[in-house]
């Protein structure tokens, strides 16, 4: 189950959702994200990973369902052509295990400590932890380009 002050973030999620035009149910679970992001992997071999990601997002922000589910996944999969079958495989393999291994040691190595976080390398500009508007995106991005122009 999720943790103290979850409703007030999910309203902000909501709010930013509304702003942009997207759907928003509430997560009822709070997903094992590792095996979503081994199939993103999966995906991005197949030169599909935006479009995989987009409906991961969608089926967990949207649909409310756990993402920590192969069978979620592989629905995903089908949704934007991938072979689901060869997803389950690879999953059940660990195939991409040692790639979500890497990027959480990175993510580890760069101070990451909440998803989402943005760094802005080579800019000297701040990281953004969290889910923030869109103006404050515009904000920061108009103050960096102020700042190298």
């Amino acid at each position: 189950m999720f943790g103290p002050g979850i409703l007030e973030r999910q309203e902000g999620q909501r709010r930013r959702c509304l702003e942009l035009g997207l759907s928003f149910a509430p997560p009822r679970v709070l997903s094992n994200s590792r095996p979503a992001v081994e199939a993103a992997e999966f995906a991005r071999d197949a030169g599909k990973h935006a479009e995989y990601h987009r409906a991961v997002l969608s089926a967990y922000f949207a649909s409310s369902q756990d993402i920590g589910d192969v069978e979620v996944l592989a629905e995903a999969a089908e949704q934007v052509g991938l072979d689901s079958a060869a997803l389950r495989c690879a999953l059940s393999d660990g195939l991409y295990a040692g790639r979500r291994e890497a990027a959480r040691d990175e993510a580890c190595s760069l101070g990451v400590t909440a998803v989402p976080t943005y760094i802005f390398p080579g800019t000297g500009g701040p990281r953004v932890v969290g889910a923030h508007s869109l103006d404050h995106f515009r904000r920061l991005l108009e103050s960096l380009t102020a700042a190298v122009g």
